[in-house]
This record gives structure tokens, sequence and C-alpha cells, in this order.
């Protein structure tokens, strides 16, 4: 059976906010649960991805978000932004982050992956350089590393939680 994987932008309709409402649930508590007590966890989703914030951050001309759908199921998310504290060697450069990437486990596919990076990418080429910050043990370091993206100096805390992380860049022009 062919496989029908699409990745597209999401707006702040009710279907919209229901949709990253599902998969802001799934994967954070499939990201973090074994990393985190399960209450740091739960409190890190009523703070971050509640309904009132999820408007209000798809709402904001900071951000773009974009759903991957296999076979018309929303399967992933990831949220472009122009927010957060960039890194010191690309501060004085037109830079966009990479946020919040991921994809439901059970639809842990190379294809549906690339969707999502490859239309993250098509947003951010108006820029000069892309990067994210992702905890050590982020499983996609190693498929981001492989599209380009570099590692930087040093580590960091994650903005929210209390877990390592890493900051990796990619020159785009």
């Amino acid at each position: 059976m062919d496989t029908d994987i699409t990745t597209k932008f999401t707006i702040a309709t009710e279907q919209g906010i229901g949709v990253l409402l599902h998969l802001t649930q799934t994967i954070v508590r499939e990201k973090f649960s074994a990393l985190l007590p399960m209450e740091r966890v739960e409190s890190y989703l009523s703070q971050i991805f509640n309904e009132k914030a999820l408007m209000v951050e798809v709402n904001s001309m900071s951000n773009q978000w974009l759903v991957v759908y296999k076979n018309d199921k929303a399967v992933g998310f990831a949220r472009i932004t122009s927010k957060g504290a960039r890194p010191k060697t690309i501060f004085q450069k037109r830079v966009i982050r990479i946020a919040d990437f991921g994809v439901v486990k059970e639809y842990a596919d190379p294809a549906i992956t690339q969707s999502l990076f490859d239309k993250c990418l098509s947003v951010c080429k108006g820029h000069e350089v892309v990067w994210i910050n992702e905890y050590l043990e982020n499983p996609f370091i190693s498929f981001f590393e492989s599209e380009g993206f570099t590692k930087q100096e040093g580590n960091a805390e994650l903005y929210e939680l209390p877990l390592q992380s890493v900051c990796l860049t990619k020159q785009l022009n």
C-alpha cells in the first residue's frame, strides 16, 4: 500500500489546536518520561502545551507550526521560531530556530522525519543559519548531523526542563 506523507502548516483553528494538543502531549511524554519524574513532565505539559498557551504560540508572528501526516493522520510536528537565546557564534546573523521537532514513536519512519525536516528547511531558507537546541539523548541529533548540522561547543540546559542540551547549527547561505 502506498503511504501518503505530507507536511502542512497549522493555524489556530479548533481543529489545528486539537491536533497540536494531541501531538505535543503524546510526543513530550514519549521523549521525557524516561528522563524526568512524571510529575515534572506533566507540569511542563500543563505550562507550555496547554490549549491557551498553544493558541497564543500558534498565533504569534514569531512562530510557524508544521504538522506531518501519514495517510491523513497527524503523526509529528515542529515549530519554526525566531524566539530563543541564540548561540554567541551566530549572534550577528539572520537566524531561525527549529524547535519542538518530534514524531510519535509508533510512526518513527525515515520518510516521515524527512518530510517534516524538508518542510522546516523550506520555511527557513530566507535565513543565514538555522539552529536547534535539543536534549542530549534526543534520537534526532544524529539525523540533524546527517543533514549538515554541527554541534556547537559547550552544553546548556533546555529552556524549560532541567536536562543537558546541545546546540546544533547549519549554514544556509
